[in-house]
């Protein structure tokens, strides 16, 4: 049987795609309007809306709401099971995070400029001031790790960092459990923050390895 936001989910999905109530690119009502429309809770259309994003029927826009999207996927029917293959997909590539970024880190320890270092252990504490105001820190935790692939000096890493931030930022997108994550992202961003400072290569690639195996724990993946 489907859970409430997946029915949620197919009736926003027949009134965009079956219905055309809204033209591509046009943006929703607002939350508490379709939330009544649907009779379910705020909570409940966000989970909705989360999967059609990903499905790529929605797009959201920081600070303007949520939009038709501008060239809708080819009528195949909603399929839940595709946000599951979704899943699989981001799990495939945390994998390759698990791989990449460790490494990455040793090589930043190696080559970064003290100056370089500096700015990342400010955009630490940035992160810690938006955790604690429930800002936007899942963008600001994006940007400390491609600092991290910056510092590293290593062309091939930065023109394939923004892939990872893609996979980091569609896992955000379908994750129930952010909330569970601010409580370790502080604390795993000091340890790996400290070890840089150290310069202590071994060591960062063991914090680095230790957060990402976090993430993926956190986010079911």
């Amino acid at each position: 049987m489907k859970s409430l936001s997946e029915r949620t989910a197919d009736a926003l999905y027949n009134s965009i795609v079956v219905k055309k109530e809204w033209a591509e690119g046009e943006k929703l009502p607002n939350e508490m309007e379709l939330a009544s429309r649907f009779m379910v809770s705020r909570a409940t259309l966000r989970e909705a809306v989360r999967s059609l994003v990903v499905q790529g029927f929605l797009v959201v826009k920081r600070g303007s709401g949520t939009f038709i999207a501008s060239n809708l996927p080819k009528d195949e029917g909603f399929d839940v099971a595709a946000l599951e293959r979704k899943r699989v997909r981001l799990s495939e590539m945390y994998e390759i995070r698990l791989i990449f970024e460790p490494q990455c880190i040793m090589l930043a320890c190696e080559r970064a400029t003290d100056e370089e270092i500096d700015a990342i252990e400010a955009q630490a504490k940035k992160i810690e001031r938006l955790l604690k105001s429930n800002g936007a820190w899942p963008d600001a935790d994006q940007l400390f790790h491609e600092m991290i692939a910056t510092a590293s000096h290593n062309e091939f890493i930065m023109r394939l960092f923004p892939i990872i931030n893609s996979a980091v930022h569609e896992a955000m997108l379908i994750s129930d459990n952010k909330k569970s994550l601010k409580s370790m992202v502080a604390a795993d961003n000091r340890s790996i923050v400290d070890f840089l400072k150290a310069r202590d290569a071994e060591g960062a690639r063991s914090a680095m390895s230790v957060h990402i195996r976090h993430t993926i724990h956190k986010l079911g993946l």
